[in-house]
């Protein structure tokens, strides 16, 4: 690995519903920092639009979908001082 590059891991398993955001929220790491990744709704109810989009259900599909979402995750960041990014 060359010096300077990012390196972004999901140690954290950790997800929550943000109701005021309609995202599902997630973290990563870039060594001691932690990014926050909110991922809306309409993302989540994309593939299946007329499924159910209560919070049990958008976690539900985020759980199922995890390893996509998190390599979409990795393609935006790239490092610096923004600490938040949206999936949409």
């Amino acid at each position: 690995m060359e010096k300077g590059s990012v390196v972004l891991n999901f140690p954290n398993p950790s997800r929550i519903y943000d109701a005021s955001r309609r995202s599902v929220c997630f973290w990563g790491n870039d060594k001691a920092r932690e990014i926050v990744f909110l991922v809306d709704d309409a993302m989540l109810t994309k593939p299946n639009p007329s499924s159910v989009s209560d919070e049990s259900s958008l976690l539900a599909t985020f759980d199922r979908n995890r390893d996509q979402i998190l390599e979409i995750a990795r393609t935006p960041y790239k490092g610096g001082p923004r600490n938040r990014y949206t999936i949409s």
